[in-house]
């Protein structure tokens, strides 16, 4: 089967990587792989980008300024991903948006509409996006992907609506370059928290993470290590609610990541790994803290899974796309 070729940018350690990719396991789901080639990869973090070297062999992975990279030839590839960076559009941090050069970087992957000319983009930011100055981020970043020559639709999707057991909110928009008579078609959800017309319910977090609670086993898988940060006024100081999906995994939460449901002790990195959907064979490089961050700043796997069968449906024939959701 051909693979399309991927370039994504702000990849972190690699979440939306490994979704659309696919071929790993979640929870007892196999989630079977999609032919996607990622050529290239870059993220600005160090210490991300070991940990995406490490789980990724066959990827090409560069560490750097993305404004520097665009500057130089680009490979072509078939489709761009990324998760630009959100903390100023996030709810929870200044809001400084569109007025800081932090805000703007989405202006990498417009250099590289505009170089490569691939024909689908991808790019997933908070929810903040669509609320910064009454919608001026969102209309500004569409306009500018579409003056690349793009027909471009975006919306705001909730990971535990595709069985990851976390209630993350985040904006995907997608772009299909004007010559591609096609429109995308968002991913159906799966699960559902008042399950209707055959939904499943939404994963709890007790059904993430219950057998972690052995420690037999717990130590016997990587990275379940855990903030010993005491209990105080600031954000992550409640504990997760055992039959609910959690709230969202934070990257910059200083130690304070939510406490467990039932120990008395906070969320081990690799718990919130399984809240995030990544598979325990991923391993996050260097301390506890830094993998606490690269989880938080991830796209969960499963969730981008989902919406990479959106992404080919677009780019295979019907005749393609039929066949491949056989095997699907």
């Amino acid at each position: 089967m051909k693979k399309h070729s991927v370039i994504s940018f702000f990849s972190g350690c690699g979440g939306l990587d490994l979704g659309l990719i696919g071929g790993f396991s979640y929870l007892g789901k196999q989630y079977k792989k999609n032919p996607f080639k990622i050529i290239l990869s870059n993220d600005i973090n160090e210490k991300a980008t070991l940990t995406q070297k490490h789980n990724f062999s066959d990827i090409n992975v560069v560490c750097g300024d993305v404004t520097k990279l665009v500057e130089n030839n680009l490979p072509y590839a078939d489709i761009l991903i990324g998760g630009f960076p959100c903390q100023d559009f996030s709810l929870a941090g200044k809001q400084r948006g569109l007025e800081v050069e932090r805000g703007n970087l989405y202006k990498a992957m417009v250099t590289a509409l505009k170089k490569i000319k691939p024909k689908v983009f991808l790019a997933e930011n908070v929810k903040g996006l669509l609320l910064w100055k009454n919608g001026l981020a969102i209309n500004t970043i569409v306009n500018d992907f579409e003056e690349c020559g793009y027909s471009v639709v975006f919306k705001l999707l909730n990971a535990a609506d595709y069985g990851v057991p976390q209630t993350r909110e985040r904006v995907i928009i997608v772009g299909i370059r004007n010559d591609i008579k096609r429109k995308f078609k968002w991913p159906e959800p799966t699960h559902s928290n008042m399950p209707l017309l055959g939904l499943t319910k939404w994963v709890s977090v007790e059904e993430a993470i219950r057998d972690l609670e052995d420690e037999k086993i717990a130590t016997k898988i990587p990275n379940h290590q855990y903030s010993k940060a005491k209990k105080n006024n600031g954000q992550g100081n409640k504990a997760v609610v055992a039959n609910l999906p959690s709230p969202t995994m934070r990257a910059e939460h200083h130690g304070n990541i939510e406490f467990h449901y039932k120990l008395p002790r906070r969320l081990s990195a690799r718990e919130a790994a399984r809240i995030q959907s990544f598979p325990d064979n991923f391993v996050f490089l260097r301390s506890t803290t830094d993998a606490y961050r690269q989880i938080g700043n991830a796209v969960a796997p499963v969730f981008a899974w989902h919406i990479a069968q959106s992404l080919l449906e677009i780019l295979e024939t019907k005749e393609e796309y039929d066949e491949l959701k056989k095997c699907i």
